[in-house]
């Protein structure tokens, strides 16, 4: 029997999809190969790679004067590419701070740009700042924010206006939760591990004009213009993650796209956090305009039973509860994989655990 992965990632994954692996793992399409040995530059994985960029440009409606690129390893590593692939030395940018990720992304952006801090709710971090809180600086080459801070479950309810500055957006963990505008935004980026497929592959979406001006000590392999030049195949992908990624984009269109997809995810985050809201003994400490439909943190009224919650909920099959270590307490990462009835054996575990020791 599979557990109910609750885990922020690498998270869970369509059964589907595991399971049209599973029969294809050895034998692709009647090659006699896995799709992990069939060459990058062959025709048959060459359409692989560009079945799945056109079913992500359909699901997300990404204009066509926008790049879709598949590269090697994590979001964490565009902290750096991004101010080398867009900025000229001694730039100044402008991040929006609401946690952990966002922290990390202006201490890297520190290290080749002038930072800006346009906008912190620092009071814990338990909500996104208004629009009218955000001060942007004069002549900034780009806005950075982070929509969902995976770790805090904090959110915005918004896009940013920047007046027209290219607006760079860390989406890894909300990313095909819902639809959005992508015109709005300059440049988009996502690890794969929590809505997309496997770990190991992250995805960009940048608008045409912004790329082409990297800085000349930039790497040639993760220059974004050279690696839009070559297909994303510049040296050799992650390719076993993309294939993956093409399968799990063709469950979200049988499942309806995005807008289905984002009102069962509502529906999920909804029933949870009525569920903690209702109870003396839970708490999510996020401002209620700022709560995560991915990521639900929680915490207990006595912390001493967070071990105890812990080892009965995954004997109970709910597995990845644990928070962040930075935070503590409990995390529900509800991604678009989690059905309703995961989140719904949650809710009947919380509250017999409540019953018994509340």
């Amino acid at each position: 029997m599979r557990a109910y992965n609750f885990s922020p990632g690498p998270a869970v994954l369509p059964l589907e999809v595991l399971e049209q692996t599973r029969d294809e793992l050895l034998d692709w399409h009647r090659s006699g190969m896995s799709i992990m040995e069939v060459s990058h530059r062959g025709k048959a994985f060459m359409e692989v790679a560009a079945e799945a960029e056109s079913d992500l440009r359909e699901l997300l409606s990404i204009p066509r004067n926008y790049k879709v690129l598949f590269l090697q390893g994590g979001a964490s590593a565009q902290f750096s590419l991004i101010p080398m692939n867009l900025t000229p030395p001694r730039a100044t940018v402008d991040y929006i701070n609401t946690g952990h990720w966002s922290k990390r992304a202006i201490e890297e952006a520190g290290r080749y740009c002038s930072v800006h801090v346009a906008g912190d709710a620092g009071d814990g971090y338990t909500r996104a700042p208004a629009q009218s809180e955000l001060r942007f600086s004069t002549g900034a080459a780009f806005v950075h924010y982070t929509p969902n801070e995976t770790i805090g479950g904090v959110e915005f309810g918004y896009v940013p206006a920047t007046g027209g500055v290219p607006l760079i957006a860390d989406m890894s963990s909300s990313i095909l939760s819902r639809p959005i505008d992508v015109s709005k935004f300059g440049l988009i980026y996502a690890g794969a591990q929590k809505n997309i497929g496997p770990a190991g592959l992250v995805v960009i979406i940048v608008r045409d004009d912004l790329i082409g001006h990297a800085r000349p000590e930039t790497p040639h392999v993760f220059n974004y213009q050279a690696i839009a030049d070559n297909q994303s195949m510049l040296n050799t992908p992650p390719t076993f993650a993309w294939y993956m990624a093409g399968l799990v984009f063709k469950w979200m269109k049988r499942g309806g796209g995005l807008a289905a997809i984002g009102e069962r995810n509502r529906i999920k985050a909804q029933t949870l956090y009525a569920a903690i809201d209702a109870s003396d003994f839970y708490r999510n400490p996020v401002a209620k305009d700022s709560r995560s439909w991915m990521n639900v943190a929680f915490t207990l009224k006595n912390p001493g039973l967070d071990a105890e919650f812990l080892t009965r909920a995954a004997a109970a099959g709910l597995q990845g509860l644990k928070g962040h270590r930075v935070l503590g307490g409990m995390r529900a990462s509800i991604y678009n994989a989690m059905p309703l009835a995961g989140v719904e054996t949650l809710i009947a575990f919380m509250r017999e655990f409540e019953r018994q020791h509340g």
